[in-house]
């Protein structure tokens, strides 16, 4: 339920060179590579871009590029060293930067959008005697859903994705800015500052809860008997669940109330699971690289490629952990969500067909308790094959993407 962005969108990861002045005036410049990571713990880095998840929390400095740190280092000979081609290749580092963090966002937001759609699917269609555990399952199942309702079957729910995003991502500003509950967490932190900055967490899902639940109904919502939303259903569908009014729900539909714990529980324990393994990540990728030592330029260009790379790994590596981790957990809190909202879904088994939503779940207890009597212990994992789908997805943009951009900055030296 978490965004998954890159912490270093915009420039990528702080590149700094050093100089060894050489006897005589006559030393040349090693570079060498500093990856100045931003501390996972920190939500503000999270949140530099637009994205995809109802809880999202992720600007980044300006980095300094090798260009620019070989610029500076340039032996003073008494020669006026060449300007034009260092100008195109710092730009194309900066371009590529730029792109590398575009692909990755596009992908887990956009492209990976069906992914969620069908996950969400499963994990509420308690009838479905095909878990979908596989991706091999899955990918055939959605080829059937795009044909009896279209490719705009399978991005239904989008736009409601991002608003509650930015509901969450004003909501924590303004609690941030309103209270002593830090945003961010420095390097030098306090059991206290931790607990403050969880409980800010904490407090964001709890607002954006009524907005959850109505853009996880649009996601689920079979396209065969729905009207088209508008844009800003998820708001007013929102606000009506929050003050009682608005469409009538069945009298399973669960208070609120009870939906904070397991949504707070939920949105707290997928933020700390990938903070901790991002930061373990991106201390095994600076402590297992070596310092770069002189080269010929294209080496020098790749590693420039190299640097934007680290966080983007640790991100996807961390966000994977998580979703596996607390993925029987977002079974049961969606099907609560979804208990009692009279919604009607598509059949998972064969994608034909349309099936009601119609649990009697008294709370978290009693629904982990029925899953596992009923279903089984997979029974939590109904629909996994799509995170797979969706990983596997999300890695062959990024290494593709890297390959393009590899190629581009080694033409540009």
């Amino acid at each position: 339920m978490y965004s998954r962005r890159p912490q270093s969108f915009n420039e990528g990861l702080n590149v700094r060179s050093c100089e060894d002045a050489a006897a005589g005036g006559g030393g040349h410049a090693i570079p060498t590579r500093s990856w100045e990571c931003a501390d996972p713990w920190l939500a503000e880095s999270r949140y530099r871009a637009p994205a995809p998840g109802p809880w999202g929390e992720r600007q980044a400095p300006a980095a300094t590029t090798p260009a620019d740190s070989a610029g500076a280092a340039a032996p003073e000979t008494g020669a006026a060293a060449p300007e034009t081609g260092a100008g195109s290749t710092d730009q194309l580092n900066r371009f590529a930067g730029f792109g590398v963090g575009l692909a990755s966002l596009f992908t887990e937001n956009v492209l990976a959008h069906p992914c969620i759609v069908f996950r969400r699917q499963c994990q509420v269609n308690y009838h479905a005697k095909n878990y979908h555990l596989t991706p091999f399952t899955v990918v055939n199942i959605m080829y059937h859903f795009s044909k009896t309702q279209g490719l705009k079957g399978l991005w239904k729910g989008m736009g409601s994705t991002f608003i509650v995003q930015g509901i969450a991502l004003g909501t924590e500003g303004i609690i941030s800015e309103l209270t002593p509950l830090p945003r961010e967490v420095s390097h030098k932190w306090s059991p206290k500052q931790i607990a403050g900055h969880l409980i800010l967490k904490g407090l964001t899902c709890a607002v954006a809860l009524p907005f959850y639940s109505a853009s996880l109904i649009e996601t689920v919502q079979s396209e065969i008997i729905k009207d088209n939303p508008g844009i800003l259903d998820c708001v007013k569908e929102g606000i009506c669940r929050l003050v009682g009014m608005g469409v009538p729900h069945s009298k399973r539909l669960l208070p609120l109330g009870v939906l904070v714990v397991p949504t707070v529980l939920h949105g707290v324990l997928h933020y700390i699971i990938s903070a901790i393994i991002q930061k373990f990540i991106l201390f095994l990728l600076r402590k297992k690289t070596p310092h770069q030592h002189p080269a010929d330029a294209s080496n020098s260009v790749q590693t420039v490629l190299d640097a934007y790379f680290p966080e983007l790994i640790a991100s996807f590596v961390a966000n994977l952990c998580a979703d596996v981790l607390v993925y029987p957990l977002e079974t049961v809190l969606h099907r609560l969500h979804i208990q009692g909202t009279r919604t009607i879904i598509d059949n998972t088994d064969h994608g034909f067909e349309v099936l009601p939503i119609n649990t009697q779940y008294e709370g978290m207890r009693d629904c982990i308790n029925v899953i596992k009597k009923e279903e089984g212990i997979f029974g939590f994992y109904k629909g996994f094959g799509a995170v797979l789908v969706q990983y596997t997805l999300h890695a062959a943009v990024l290494q593709i993407t890297r390959i393009i951009y590899s190629t581009l900055l080694q033409n540009a030296t």
